[in-house]
């Protein structure tokens, strides 16, 4: 049965819809030795489908990694950066890409999948899943200060944010660490956000994307998801509240790895 491009493209884990939508605006989809256009409908029964030359292959078993970036590691499949990536420091014979990514020098929770669907889900800004961050801040921000953040900020391309919940957790030496939690998550939006009221943004751990806890992860581990994770991740925002931060994560051995070789 055909269907659109994209969607079969998502589910081969290729990539998220979006990425999966870009391939083929880019003209680097073809559906039997045709370049594809937006709006292509195929059979992965019946028809070739490439990306870049490469035949996609049938749908592999689905899988959801949750990964503890580290600083210095790039957020990509692949980077011509001799820097390692996400899927340098986690093994797995699925083709999986990372979902959520975080800048160069940002850390914490990273979503590792084939799951094409859950991540059109997760990333797009109209299904309004929060992505909650520790900040930690140069100086002790004043009440102006987060009450503009709260508010939203024009960034230098004149994009207005939107509203976000910002609270202040604990001062540390000359600088502080907050809670942000956010719908939307522009390019190094927390830093320049940070510039643009006067403060400099030192530290970002994300620990939260959607109802997933980065919970006893350390950098470089990683762990499956549970399946009740997974159907939880996949409900509309709002009718499952996140899990408490007090409840263990890790109830059986086996379930975090280190990611060293």
């Amino acid at each position: 049965m055909k269907e659109r491009l994209q969607k079969i493209l998502a589910r081969a884990g290729v990539g998220s819809r979006r990425h999966c939508d870009a391939l083929i605006e880019q003209g680097r989809v073809t559906v039997n030795g045709q370049v594809a256009v937006p709006g292509t409908k195929a059979d992965p029964a019946e028809d070739d489908i490439r990306v870049d030359g490469s035949k996609i292959s049938a749908a592999e078993p689905l899988q959801y990694i949750a990964f503890y970036k580290p600083r210095g590691v790039i957020s990509a499949v692949k980077s011509p950066d001799p820097r390692p990536t996400v899927l340098d420091l986690v093994p797995s014979e699925t083709r999986l890409f990372p979902v959520g990514r975080l800048d160069t020098d940002s850390e914490g929770l990273i979503l590792l999948t084939n799951d094409g669907d859950l991540a059109n889900r997760l990333t797009h800004p109209r299904y309004g899943h929060e992505k909650e961050y520790r900040v930690l801040v140069a100086r002790h921000p004043d009440r102006e200060q987060l009450a503009t953040w709260r508010r939203g900020v024009v960034l230098e391309d004149g994009y207005q944010t939107m509203p976000a919940e910002v609270r202040f957790e604990s001062a540390y030496g000359k600088g502080a660490w907050l809670r942000v939690i956010m719908r939307e998550g522009r390019k190094r939006q927390i830093r320049e956000i940070g510039e643009r009221i006067g403060l400099p943004v030192v530290r970002i751990i994300r620990v939260r994307m959607g109802t997933l806890r980065l919970g006893r992860l350390k950098p470089r581990e990683w762990r499956h998801l549970r399946p009740e994770e997974v159907r939880a991740l996949k409900r509309p925002p709002g009718t499952v509240r996140p899990r408490s931060k007090r409840k263990k994560v890790f109830k059986r051995k086996g379930r975090r790895h280190s990611g060293k070789k």
